[in-house]
Parts: structure tokens; C-alpha cells; sequence
């Protein structure tokens, strides 16, 4: 899959890391601290140093009990960035919005990849009878497929509320898969997150994470964003600042289970963690 100007490999034995960029005021984990141009751009170029293989730019927070901002203020707050960031350096961006009118500026603006936490089905749960689009014009599945951009599908609804977990998130995914194929994206050009710490209770992110093999069914790409949610806080009792090892470990289970990439707050330590899982499962299969 080509996302900006890189070829990625997604063949279950290397990992790619995708850095985290916040603009907001409110995140959960580093709201406030990359809002102004100059302290982004250092945060970005100390990620590619680290060894990001992609950045993900996000302009509203999703952490509980978030504040919902309009599609102006969002599209202001990352279209600047974007083209800050591919203005200076050479790795593919990733715009994180569920908002069709963001995602279809921040496209323009020179983002690679769309990412998704609704996993396109935004319009479908949300918009008006008789309407197909929350939005005035375009769904977001629309938009993505009239850029020609790949896109990250992820898992999430809006109570989690299971029989099944596992099997009713496939059918989940599976419900956007044929929402992205109606719209035209290619089959090729999508990756799937299972969504953890959306729509899932604590227990339901903890079943996904000991079941990575189950979602190898879907035969696409998979991208795991764990990096410092609420399962690893409740699980190890320690607040957003502290989470970093229990991130750490879901990266190297992905690794294990020959994931295709995750998406992490500290590059640096990610990164290292799975470049040597990597090296050990190399080794083993060499022997």
C-alpha cells in the first residue's frame, strides 16, 4: 500500500510505528503541550528521529468525557499543521477525523492517510431519517474515496453492548468494508483497527487484546492504537503519565502476532520494543 509518497510493506513480519501528534487543548494524554506550529514541528522531527514511519494528527480530542468542537475550529486546527508538516519533511500524515468536512479539507491540505474512529459508519448511526449524511454534502466514506486516499477503519459503536464481542465487531467491520466498497475505496487501499477504549467496557478491551489472532479473518492490514488507554491504567492502576511499559507491552504483542503497525505516543521506546521482537522472530526463522 502506498500512503503519501512510501510503500508499506504489510506482510505480518515488520511492524510500523505510527506517531501521535495531539493539536488539541484537551487530550487525554498531551493536550496543550503541540497546539502552537513551532513546538509541533519539534515534536514531529524528534518522531521521525525516533523512527515514526507515518504521523497521526488528530484536532479533537476523543478521551471520555471530551469536549466536541465545531468543524471550523477543528479544520483550522489541523489543516495549518498538515501543511506545516509536509511542507518540512518527508513522511506521510495521517488526518484523524470522523467529521466529513474536516477529513475532506485536511485531504487537500496534503494528508496521506484517513483515519477513522467510526470506522466510516458515523453517517449511518448518526444522520437524520431520510438522510444519508450527518454532514451537508458528503458521507466521510465519499470524500475518502474522491481523494483516492487509503484509509484506517476503526472498530467502535455507540454502547458496548455485546453478546458476542469478537463475532459482532467482525460484523462490524465487515458493515464498513461494504460502506467504503459502496463508496469506491478500493479494497487495497484500507487497514482495520480494532478500537480499543471504544465502545468496549474494560473487560472487552482486554478480550480483544488476548485475541489479536481472531481479526487475521478480515485479510487486511491491522493497526492496534493502545498507547496509553484506559485498559492499561485500569489494569496497572496508574494514571495517563505512567502507562508507557503497559503501552509498550501491547506493541510487542501485536509484534508477536504479526500485526502491521501501531499507533503510540512514545516513538521511541515503541519502536525499540518492536524491532526486537522482530529480531528474535527473524532469528527463530532463519534457524
Amino acid at each position: 500500500m502506498k500512503i503519501g509518497n512510501k510503500e508499506f510493506h504489510f506482510q505480518g513480519n515488520h511492524i510500523y510505528v505510527m506517531g501521535i501528534l495531539n493539536v488539541t487543548p484537551d487530550s487525554f494524554s498531551d493536550g496543550g503541550r503541540f497546539q502552537e506550529i513551532d513546538k509541533a514541528m519539534f515534536h514531529v522531527e524528534e518522531m521521525i528521529e525516533q523512527g515514526a514511519d507515518l504521523i497521526d494528527i488528530g484536532g479533537e480530542s476523543t478521551r471520555p468525557g471530551y469536549q466536541k468542537i465545531g468543524v471550523e475550529e477543528e479544520t483550522e486546527r489541523v489543516t495549518g499543521v498538515i501543511r506545516a508538516v509536509k511542507e518540512r519533511f518527508d513522511i506521510p500524515v495521517s488526518i484523524d477525523t470522523y467529521k466529513a468536512p474536516v477529513m475532506d479539507a485536511a485531504l487537500s491540505a496534503g494528508a496521506d492517510l484517513a483515519n477513522d474512529i467510526w470506522g466510516l459508519r458515523y453517517d449511518s448511526l448518526f444522520a437524520e431519517d431520510g438522510k444519508t449524511s450527518v454532514w451537508k454534502g458528503e458521507t466521510l466514506a465519499q470524500v475518502v474515496a474522491r481523494h483516492r486516499k487509503p484509509v484506517c477503519i476503526m472498530h467502535n459503536r455507540k454502547a458496548p453492548e455485546y453478546r458476542n464481542l469478537l463475532e459482532e465487531m467482525v460484523q462490524d467491520l465487515n458493515q464498513s468494508l461494504m460502506i467504503a466498497e459502496e463508496a469506491g475505496i478500493a479494497g487495497d487501499q484500507i487497514i482495520l483497527d480494532p478500537g480499543i477504549g471504544f465502545g468496549k467496557t474494560y473487560e472487552g478491551n482486554l478480550e480483544v487484546l488476548a485475541n489479536l489472532d481472531y481479526f487475521k479473518q478480515l485479510n487486511l492490514p491491522l493497526l492496534l492504537a493502545a498507547s496509553r488507554k484506559s485498559v492499561i491504567g485500569l489494569s496497572l492502576d496508574l494514571p495517563v503519565d505512567q502507562r508507557e511499559e503497559g503501552t509498550m507491552v501491547t506493541s510487542v504483542l501485536a509484534a508477536l502476532h504479526g500485526w502491521d503497525m501501531v499507533r503510540v505516543h512514545d516513538v521511541e521506546k515503541n519502536v525499540r520494543a518492536v524491532r526486537m521482537v522482530e529480531k528474535i522472530r527473524e532469528y527463530r526463522d532463519i534457524r
